[in-house]
């Protein structure tokens, strides 16, 4: 009984065309990729290039260690970092921040633009206790990490998009009788 009902509920979602966020196959500019990460100064691959890295080979791309032997080259650039402070309590000590960070994005293909540069960013608050700072220092740096894998999720979700409207075949023009 269960097991029928698990196969109806899983052919049910297949036939409204439900996928899993990812899931699905790349565009063909992305099948074989170079992510030029644009940073001045870098002594690791930031979260989010590993995450990009990771997501595209997910779903079947080849990431390539050299711009020469890739089809299409991501260049992430401009990631930008920023901690405001969004309330003081009454000794004038931070009590909330939000963490801000961005990236510049933009898809080349044999040297030409094939979807123009484009900044995304991605924002989340947190409370900060002073008697906690070990343990705060550590949520900030997972909410950093977090950040970087949503930015990569939001680029490669961007990118898919972009893409789809260059493929997509023109719509057909429409006959517009005249008005009487």
């Amino acid at each position: 009984m269960r097991l029928s009902l698990l196969s109806a509920a899983a052919l049910l979602l297949s036939a409204c065309g439900f996928r899993l966020i990812g899931s699905e196959a790349l565009s063909t500019p992305l099948k074989n990729v170079y992510i030029d990460m644009v940073m001045a100064y870098q002594a690791a691959e930031p979260p989010i290039e590993t995450a990009l890295r990771t997501k595209l080979t997910r779903r079947g791309a080849v990431v390539v260690p050299k711009a020469e032997q890739a089809d299409t080259t991501l260049r992430l650039s401009e990631m930008e970092e920023r901690r405001e402070t969004l309330s003081i309590g009454a000794d004038g000590k931070a009590l909330e921040y939000r963490l801000v960070i961005s990236v510049r994005y933009e898809l080349l293909q044999g040297g030409l633009v094939l979807l123009p540069a484009k900044t995304l960013s991605v924002s989340r608050d947190y409370s900060f206790q002073l008697s906690q700072i070990l343990q705060k220092e550590l949520e900030e740096e997972q909410l950093r990490v977090y950040i970087q894998n949503e930015l990569a999720e939001l680029v490669l979700l961007r990118i898919e998009a972009g893409l789809a409207v260059l493929t997509a075949p023109p719509e057909p023009a429409q006959l517009v009788s005249p008005a009487h």
